[in-house]
C-alpha cells in the first residue's frame, strides 16, 4: 500500500439547489462529507486541485480533507457524479474514515508480468487477453488499504485460460468481497474475438448521448445526497472505536 498523503482543501457552503450551477460556472465544485451518523458536512472544492485528486485517490486511497476553520478528515472518495456531455465532474460524496476501523473500498485489478516485455505467455503466442474486471471491493483497515491487486500472467497461456479472484495476491489485513470464481481475465483467440464482436455490432445508441439529449438531474442528485443525514448508507461504527479524526 501506498505511504503517499493525498490532500484536499475544501471550504463550507451554503449554496445548495439550483445556485449550484452558477458555482460550478466559476470553477468550483460541490461535495459533501458523510461522516458515521452525524450531520452531512456540504462543502467545495476548486476543479482543478479536485480533479488532480481524483485521479491520484481512485475510491481506494485515503484523501486528507482540509477545511477552512482548521477541521480535516480523513476519508474515501465515495461517489462521483459527471455531466453526461462533456464529462466534467458536477459532485463528489467523501466518506470519512476511523483510523481503527475497517472500510469497504473498491481495488484496481492489474496482470503482473514477469519480463520485461509486459505481456502474458497467451500474448507472446499471438493470443487476446481480455480484462473482464478492472476492479474489486475489499475490506480492510486504512492503514492496510492497497492501491492495486494483481494477478499473475503466467495463468494466461491458452485459449480459455483465466484468472480468478482465487488467484489474486492479498495483503495481510485485506479481505476481497467478491466471489473467489469472479473471472479476472480470459484468452481468447483473435480469430473467435473478432467474430464475436462482429456479431455483437449494431446501431446500439450510445448511452451518454441519450442521458445528454433528456438532459441531467445532477442538482436534485446533489441536493438528495446532501440532505440524507449523514450518510446513511456507510457501514454504521462500531460505539466502542474513538474517532481518530479528532
Amino acid at each position: 500500500m501506498s505511504q503517499d498523503t493525498i490532500s484536499l482543501k475544501l471550504i463550507k457552503r451554503d449554496v445548495v439547489g439550483k445556485r449550484l450551477r452558477k458555482l460550478r460556472n466559476e470553477g468550483e465544485v460541490p461535495a459533501v462529507i458523510h461522516d458515521h451518523g452525524k450531520d452531512s458536512i456540504i462543502v467545495q472544492a476548486t476543479y482543478g486541485p479536485l480533479q488532480k485528486v481524483l485521479a491520484a485517490a481512485g475510491k481506494h486511497h485515503i484523501v486528507h480533507l482540509e477545511l477552512d476553520g482548521g477541521k480535516t478528515y480523513n476519508a474515501l472518495i465515495k461517489d462521483v457524479a459527471y455531466e453526461p456531455r462533456k464529462h466534467l465532474i458536477t459532485h463528489v460524496v467523501f466518506n470519512a474514515v476511523k483510523a481503527n476501523e475497517k472500510v469497504d473500498a473498491e481495488v484496481p485489478v492489474r496482470i503482473q508480468y514477469e519480463d520485461e516485455h509486459e505481456s502474458t505467455p497467451a500474448e507472446q503466442k499471438g493470443l487476446i487477453v481480455l480484462q473482464n474486471t478492472e476492479a474489486v471491493q475489499i475490506e480492510a483497515l486504512p492503514k492496510d488499504l492497497p492501491d492495486v491487486l494483481y494477478v499473475p500472467a503466467t495463468k494466461l497461456v491458452e485459449v480459455g485460460d483465466q484468472v480468478t479472484v482465487a488467484d489474486l495476491a492479498i495483503p495481510n489485513g485485506v479481505t476481497v468481497k467478491d466471489e473467489d470464481a469472479t473471472v479476472l481475465a480470459t484468452v481468447f483467440e483473435p480469430s473467435s474475438l473478432a467474430a464475436a464482436n462482429d456479431a455483437a455490432g449494431g446501431d446500439a445508441e450510445d448511452e451518454s448521448e441519450v442521458e445528454a439529449e433528456h438532459g441531467s438531474d445532477t442538482d436534485q442528485a446533489s441536493q438528495a445526497e446532501e440532505t440524507r443525514p449523514g450518510g446513511k448508507g456507510q457501514d454504521e461504527p462500531k460505539q466502542s472505536n474513538v474517532d481518530a479524526n479528532k
